[in-house]
């Protein structure tokens, strides 16, 4: 992936470093109590040092026609903002913070200098589907699907996806972003161990995509691939046959696919 002379912002892409995150911790303390010329020294250590993870982040927009250079630029203001703004009184890592706050520069960058403006009626569409959403996620007690939510509307799926799509805002980690129909969970609170930067934009995808689902889907996907259990094993816990459990996984692992493909 990082093989090879890439310059991007005039930065040689192949030998960007790896910072461990003991590293990023001490460096971040050094930021909080050491002298103005240690926090200043820190801060550029932390900046040149997650330069990969900003990488990492930009070359998932890419093939949209922007520039690579923009992109890494904007997603280094992420970086930095993420740096002056990170508590090391929370338990989180440092990448699982500064990931959200980079992905929502760049998206925030695209959505203010995109050439293409979102019409009046795209916006009025998209302000009806929220209020739409409000109203079935109360009647239903959980986030209604897409279908759910067209079949309300009387819309097509791809109308009522491209309105939301267009009002789309950057994640804060200071908000709730994933539920499962209870108490709202945090990136913080479901993102733990991996080395690869990658792997936790990775995760966010999948966490989100997951949403999609029903309660009882979401009991067979964590059984069959968290907890390692078998078809049969899931079935008599659950108290449904395994012809069941294994159509409920397909058409679980189908709904996953299509969110994750757009």
């Amino acid at each position: 992936m990082y093989r090879g002379k890439v310059v991007i912002a005039g930065v040689d892409t192949s030998r960007l470093p790896v910072m461990r995150e003991e590293e990023k911790t001490r460096l971040l303390h050094q930021m909080r109590d050491g002298t103005p010329q240690q926090k200043k020294s820190a801060r550029d250590r932390l900046v040149s040092g997650n330069l990969r993870l900003v990488l990492s982040v930009v070359q998932r927009f890419a093939g949209r026609g922007e520039n690579l250079d923009d992109l890494f630029q904007v997603g280094c203001i992420g970086l930095i903002k993420a740096i002056d703004h990170f508590d090391l009184n929370q338990e989180v890592r440092f990448s699982t913070y500064a990931v959200p706050m980079i992905i929502g520069e760049v998206r925030r960058f695209l959505r203010d200098y995109a050439p293409v403006r979102v019409s009046r009626s795209l916006k009025d569409l998209a302000y009806q589907s929220m209020q739409a959403k409000e109203r079935l996620t109360s009647s239903l007690g959980r986030e209604p699907t897409i279908v759910e939510l067209s079949n309300a509307l009387r819309l097509p799926k791809s109308e009522v996806v491209l309105a939301l799509e267009s009002i789309v805002d950057p994640v804060s980690l200071y908000e709730p972003v994933y539920s499962d129909g209870g108490e709202p969970i945090c990136v913080m609170d479901q993102i733990a161990g991996g080395s690869d930067d990658g792997d936790w934009i990775d995760e966010i995808t999948i966490r989100d995509a997951l949403k999609g689902l029903t309660d009882r889907e979401k009991r067979i996907i964590g059984m069959r691939f968290f907890e390692g259990k078998t078809q049969t094993e899931v079935s008599g816990a659950i108290g449904i046959s395994q012809a069941q459990v294994s159509r409920l996984e397909k058409g679980a692992l189908h709904k996953v696919q299509a969110s994750l493909q757009g």
